[in-house]
């Protein structure tokens, strides 16, 4: 299925791609990765208590958003849902949106799907939303999603200290990034 193009895809790479997440995409693998103690390791989800009605919810709620973009990741070459990607809320005032990804099919990471995503995903929020910066954050220790953001072209914007208590309670620093649209910012 090499280089094939999916209809429902709204953007793709040689290897990754982005359709819209559906009703139909929730199902026991979306909830075993957020039942997955190390794939949300560095997600505020890790606090709550997920349910296939809850995660039915949250994609039908955001989907209804005219201001958000929800987006399955997809392995190209295997047809299969490995992740998601949010857009948004917009603040319609200052013109951005936050970007946040969660890979959670643990067999693909590390091998460039979210880098590749969140390139995917900027150039569409640009050409969709209005919006002139995305911003990104992550826990100090995860590595593997900072390396993300800069290896998509974002850019470092900033750090706050001690924002975090991982799962032991010590203290992590937020990294922050930005992407700016190619006719503003900086």
């Amino acid at each position: 299925m090499k280089n094939a193009v999916h209809s429902d895809f709204l953007a793709a790479s040689e290897r990754t791609a982005l359709r819209p997440l559906t009703l139909g995409d929730v199902g026991n693998h979306y909830l075993s990765w957020m039942r997955d103690p190390e794939v949300k390791r560095f997600l505020e989800a890790r606090f709550e208590d997920h349910r296939l009605e809850s995660l039915r919810e949250f994609v039908s709620e955001t989907n209804a958003r005219s201001d958000t973009l929800l987006f399955a990741i997809v392995a190209v070459e295997e047809q299969r849902h490995i992740g998601n990607l949010k857009v948004g809320p917009v603040d319609p005032r200052h013109g951005t949106a936050d970007l946040g990804l969660l890979i959670g099919a643990r067999d693909v990471w590390g091998r460039g799907h979210g880098s590749e995503a969140i390139k995917l995903a900027t150039a569409l929020a640009f050409r969709n939303l209005p919006v002139r910066k995305l911003t990104a954050g992550c826990y100090s220790a995860n590595g593997g999603s900072a390396a993300a953001f800069l290896r998509a072209g974002w850019k470092p914007d900033g750090r706050r200290r001690a924002q975090y208590l991982s799962e032991d309670g010590e203290p992590q620093d937020e990294l922050l990034f930005a992407a700016f649209a190619p006719t503003g910012g900086s």
